[in-house]
């Protein structure tokens, strides 16, 4: 496993290849549809939140208020990723993201984004949503509560986030070869 302190470098970015295991320590915010659609329609984010060289997690995070105030994070898995492929392209470029999260993979717009703007696509695991709520260490913040909890921007600190490089930032996806693999075997079953 390569360990990564966010924020990242485009140099370690660019290091990366599709099927690196990654684990995170650092600053993550978290960003689903409704903030995708906003930005895409020029909206901007607070300027307390920093993702240049950062790093997004398409996840709706279970969240507890506690008596002070604070919040306990319960569950954080990923959230399926190819809803934000109209945006994210543009999302990556604009914001300056070294790492997008999520899970099932993205399409050839965002293969393109990664490779033009130096980023790179993690796969969560499904499913391990109390696994990956305990790598977070502090929720900081919370912006855009406007959107409901789900679709929020939670600023989390998270330490030994476990994740693996599906999309790289030389053009490489795992999701299109699965996909290419499987049309063909498909093909002579056929």
């Amino acid at each position: 496993m390569l360990p990564l302190t966010i924020p990242i470098s485009k140099e370690t970015i660019n290091s990366l290849k599709v099927g690196d295991v990654v684990t995170l320590t650092g600053t993550i915010y978290t960003g689903r549809d409704a903030v995708h659609k906003y930005l895409h329609e020029g909206g901007k984010l607070p300027s307390e939140v920093k993702l240049r060289d950062g790093v997004l997690y398409h996840c709706g995070p279970v969240m507890m208020k506690q008596e002070d105030g604070s919040y306990l994070c319960t569950a954080a898995g990923p959230t399926t990723s190819i809803r934000e492929e109209p945006y994210q392209s543009q999302v990556i470029r604009d914001l300056g993201l070294r790492a997008v999260i999520g899970k099932g993979g993205m399409g050839d717009k965002t293969v393109q984004a990664c490779k033009d703007f130096g980023c790179v696509y993690l796969h969560a695991v499904g499913g391990a949503a109390q696994v990956y709520a305990e790598t977070i260490k502090r929720v900081t913040n919370v912006y855009m509560m406007e959107f409901g909890s789900p679709e929020a921007v939670w600023e989390l600190q998270v330490e030994g986030f476990i994740a693996t490089v599906t999309i790289d930032a030389h053009g490489n996806s795992l999701h299109r070869d699965i996909l290419n693999k499987s049309t063909r075997v498909l093909v002579d079953l056929i």
